[in-house]
C-alpha cells in the first residue's frame, strides 16, 4: 500500500532568477512508497523510492532544470519527467546505475500514453555512455528549449547527452521526479528556470533523409487482445469488426510509435497496421520489417510470417530493440496488395518501420 510523506526543509527561494524548491507539501504533490527526509554526505535531501514527486503549479516549457541526484548500486532507473501533461504522458530523461560506463547508462525517451519507449529511442541522441558512482552526489543539469534539450553532469563544459529531437511536440507541462522502483535515490538542491533565452553548445546535425522504400505511412487500427488473432492463418474484414481506424506517420528514422495513438494494457496490447502495395505486375518483393514486440504478417489475408523481439526473449542480455532485423518476400499479384501486421506490445516500446527493399514496379497508391 502506498503512503504519502510530506516534509519541510527550508531553502530559499530565487537565486539568480532560478527558483530553489524545498521538499515540502505546499510545493510537490508526492506518491510514493518512500519519500522522506535524509542527510547524505553532508547534504539535506529528500529519498524517494517506489513513486513520484510532481512539482505543483508549475507550467514549463523552455528554460533549466538543475538538482543534485545519488543512486544505490542496483538495477533501476531513477530519473526526471518534464513538460508531463499528466502521469501518462510528458518528456523522460533517466540513469541506469547498473549499466555504469555503458552505452545505455543514460536514457532519454518521450512517454505517449503510459508506454516508455526505450526499444524504439536508443542510439545517438537517446542514450550515452556514463560512469555513474554510487552513494555520491552528481549533479545534472538540464537545457530545454524547442525540440531539443542538452543534459551538463557536475557542471562539465561539454554536454553529457545531446537530445537532437524531443519527439513530443512542445508544449508546457509539469516537472516530476521519478523512481518507480524499491531502491533508493537522492534528490538535492532541486531548481529550475523559465526562459525562452537557451543557449545550447552543441549544433544538431542534419536529418538524414529516409531511404528509398521506407513506408511512412500507416492505417491503425485501435487496441484489441492479442487472443483475438491466436491460432488464425487467414484474417477478412469481419476479424476487424467492431475497430476504429487512424492514420499514423513515422517519424524521420522510419519508426512509427504506435503509442502515441493508445497505450498497451491487459486484454488490449495489439493493433493491426495495414499497408496497400500496388504493383504493375506478378513479382516478388522483400520487404524488411523491425517491430516491438512481437509481430504477425498477413499478406492478401494469409499469414505469411511471425516473429518476436521481447525484452530478454532471446538471452539474458536481448534488449528487444527495434531495427530493420526480419524480411518477407511478397509474392505480389498484378493491381493491389494488401499487408496487414499485427503488433503486439508488453513493456518498452510499440512500434514497427518497414522497407520495400526494391520499389520498382511496386509503389504504396
Amino acid at each position: 500500500m502506498k503512503f504519502f510523506l510530506f516534509l519541510m526543509f527550508g531553502f530559499a527561494l530565487n537565486l539568480h532568477a532560478q527558483t530553489l524548491v524545498p521538499f515540502d507539501d505546499q510545493h510537490w504533490l508526492i506518491n510514493a512508497r518512500e519519500a522522506i527526509r535524509d542527510t547524505l554526505a553532508g547534504k539535506n535531501c529528500i529519498r524517494l523510492n517506489n513513486g513520484t514527486m510532481l512539482l505543483k503549479d508549475t507550467s514549463f516549457l523552455n528554460g533549466t532544470i538543475d538538482f543534485d541526484i545519488a543512486l544505490s548500486a542496483s538495477r533501476y532507473f531513477p530519473g526526471i519527467g518534464f513538460r508531463m501533461k499528466d502521469a501518462a504522458n510528458g518528456e523522460v530523461y533517466y540513469v541506469r546505475p547498473h549499466q555504469s560506463g555503458n552505452p545505455d547508462a543514460m536514457q532519454y525517451y518521450p512517454e505517449f500514453n503510459g508506454s516508455g519507449g526505450w526499444q524504439l529511442y536508443y542510439g545517438q541522441g537517446f542514450n550515452q555512455a556514463r560512469v555513474l558512482p554510487v552513494r555520491r552526489w552528481i549533479h545534472i543539469q538540464m537545457l530545454v528549449k524547442g525540440n531539443q534539450a542538452e543534459v551538463y553532469i557536475d557542471g562539465e563544459q561539454e554536454p553529457a547527452l545531446f537530445i537532437s529531437s524531443l519527439k513530443r511536440t512542445p508544449s508546457a507541462g509539469a516537472i516530476g521526479l521519478l523512481n518507480e522502483d524499491p531502491v533508493a535515490a537522492w534528490y538535492a538542491n532541486f531548481s529550475y528556470q523559465k526562459t525562452d533565452n537557451v543557449q545550447f553548445r552543441t549544433v544538431a546535425p542534419p536529418v538524414a533523409g529516409l531511404a528509398k522504400g521506407m513506408i511512412t505511412s500507416w492505417l491503425i487500427s485501435s487496441p484489441f487482445d492479442e487472443k483475438r488473432i491466436s491460432g488464425k492463418y487467414h484474417l477478412n474484414t469481419s476479424d476487424f469488426s467492431g475497430l476504429s481506424w487512424k492514420n499514423l506517420q513515422a517519424d524521420e528514422r522510419g519508426i512509427a510509435d504506435l503509442s502515441q495513438l493508445a497505450g498497451a494494457v491487459a486484454g488490449k496490447n495489439t493493433v493491426i497496421a495495414k499497408l496497400e502495395i500496388h504493383s504493375d505486375k506478378a513479382q516478388l518483393k522483400r520487404l524488411s520489417l523491425g517491430f516491438s514486440d512481437r509481430m504477425k504478417v498477413f499478406f492478401n489475408q494469409q499469414l505469411i510470417y511471425s516473429a518476436e523481439d521481447d525484452f530478454l526473449s532471446r538471452d539474458y542480455r536481448f534488449l528487444g530493440t527495434i531495427g530493420l532485423y526480419d524480411a518477407v518476400y511478397l509474392p505480389l499479384k498484378k493491381g493491389s496488395n494488401e499487408v496487414w501486421i499485427a503488433v503486439s506490445e508488453d513493456i518498452g516500446g510499440w512500434g514497427l518501420m518497414a522497407k520495400l527493399d526494391d520499389t520498382s514496379g511496386a509503389t504504396e497508391p
